[in-house]
């Protein structure tokens, strides 16, 4: 990823991106809502390893990101959630943004479940996902300051390795036995782990794919495209110079199941992809 150039404006709640809004409005709301119900609420819908494990609680792996236990935890992550987000969602956009958010936020959960498989301590609170972010902003903007406890300026990049260390070491040391520190790592690696290999392996199949029919080459099992009907042909051109969210998503399931798990369709959308050099 090359390194781009970005500016916070002044904190606008009408400024902000719609997936990092829809964020901030549902911590918000389970913050209020479980300050309502009490501390059964914690047990309920935060990340209880043990109960994720032996009684199947499924929901928790992701409810806990929008749990947190006082007013400090809910307003620090959300400024570092804004800190962050808002680079990160207006370079990628609200879909990918928040797959990455969720994800990061899985990869928190899994290593606190895999690390403490019989605890009955519940997990809370989006900083997982958050560190995951972090890195995100680290390696779109390596280069750029971040002001420490608002006073120490260092670069995201070594900020990002900074906060790993800590995690790491602090998790290995459990000096804060209240904070779950190899969540916060297990974030971060799930974080840069998908960027490094999912990303970078979705360029090569679209490089791939673009080569492959530039050349006149076509996999086995694929048949060349039908040209559409003459009548419908402006209406398609004008859905996929706007569908570039739906080429994404056929490139994500090219790279789970395989060209053969394409439909007709998907793979003339691609085909027209391919032929306009890769711009839909």
């Amino acid at each position: 990823m090359s390194p781009e150039v970005f500016s916070h404006e002044p904190m606008s709640y009408r400024r902000l991106p719609p997936a990092l809004k829809a964020l901030i409005i549902a911590n918000v709301a389970v913050f209020i809502v479980a300050t309502l119900v009490g501390n059964s609420f914690f047990d309920l819908f935060g990340l209880v390893p043990h109960r994720v494990l032996a009684d199947r609680w499924v929901w928790q792996p992701l409810s806990y990101l929008f749990v947190h236990g006082s007013i400090m935890h809910l307003l620090l992550n959300l400024f570092a959630l804004w800190m962050f987000g808002v680079p990160v969602e207006a370079q990628w956009g609200p879909r990918d943004f928040l797959k990455y958010y969720f994800i990061c936020g899985l990869g928190a959960a899994a290593a606190s479940i895999i690390l403490s498989p019989h605890s009955m301590s519940p997990v809370i609170g989006a900083s997982g996902a958050i560190y995951g972010l972090l890195v995100a902003f680290a390696m779109l903007y390596p280069d750029a300051v971040v002001y420490l406890y608002f006073l120490i300026p260092v670069k995201a990049a070594h900020v990002a390795i900074l906060f790993g260390l800590v995690e790491f070491f602090a998790g290995a040391t459990n000096a804060t036995p209240g904070i779950a520190r190899f969540a916060h790592l297990g974030g971060m690696i799930t974080g840069y782990l998908y960027l490094r290999w999912w990303w970078v392996l979705k360029i090569k199949v679209k490089s791939l794919w673009r080569d492959s029919f530039s050349q006149g080459a076509i996999r086995p099992g694929i048949r060349r495209a039908v040209n559409p009907p003459s009548r419908g042909e402006s209406a398609s051109q004008d859905n996929l110079d706007s569908s570039m969210t739906e080429v994404d998503k056929i490139l994500d399931k090219i790279l789970v199941s395989g060209i053969d798990s394409l439909t007709e369709e998907e793979k003339a959308i691609m085909r027209r992809y391919s032929n306009k050099g890769g711009n839909a």
